[in-house]
C-alpha cells in the first residue's frame, strides 16, 4: 500500500462533502415545505409521484439512503491508498448522477416516475457505488 497524502484526495472530499450538504438541503427543503402546506412531519400522504410533497420527501429520504453505502467506501478507498484521480473520478460521477436523481424527481412529470429516467439515474449511481467497493476491495486487498 503507498502512501498517499490527504490534500490527494481534497478533490474525492470536496464531492463527499456535497453529498452530505445535498443532504441537509433536502431535509430542510423537505422539513420547511410540509410546514408551509401545513402537513404533520412523517411520511407524506398519498404517496403518490404526482404530489410535490411526496416528491419531496422521498427524494430526501433517497439521498439519505444512498449516502452511507457510497460515502463509507469512499472514505476507506482513501484509506487504502485508491488513487487520487480514480477515486475523484467516481465521486463527481457518481455527484453528477445524484444531483440529476434530485433535479428530476423535483420537477416531476413523466421522467420522475418510477421505471423512467429517474429509476434510470438510481441505477447508474448504485453501479458507481459497486465499482467504488470493487476499487476499494481491490487497492484494500494489495
Amino acid at each position: 500500500m503507498t502512501e498517499i497524502g490527504m490534500a490527494a484526495y481534497s478533490y474525492s472530499i470536496a464531492g463527499v462533502l456535497l453529498l452530505c450538504l445535498t443532504s441537509i438541503v433536502l431535509a430542510v427543503h423537505s422539513g420547511s415545505s410540509k410546514g408551509r402546506a401545513g402537513a404533520l412531519s412523517g411520511p407524506v400522504l398519498p404517496a403518490d409521484d404526482d404530489n410535490p410533497l411526496y416528491r419531496i420527501d422521498r427524494v430526501h429520504m433517497n439521498a439519505v439512503e444512498a449516502l452511507t453505502p457510497f460515502v463509507v467506501p469512499a472514505v476507506l478507498a482513501m484509506m487504502v491508498g485508491v488513487r487520487p484521480a480514480v477515486l475523484a473520478a467516481l465521486v463527481w460521477v457518481y455527484v453528477a448522477i445524484r444531483l440529476a436523481h434530485v433535479a428530476i424527481y423535483l420537477r416531476g412529470g413523466d421522467a420522475a416516475k418510477g421505471g423512467s429516467v429517474r429509476t434510470i439515474l438510481y441505477v447508474a449511481g448504485a453501479l458507481v457505488t459497486i465499482a467504488l467497493i470493487v476499487t476499494t476491495m481491490v487497492a484494500a486487498i494489495r
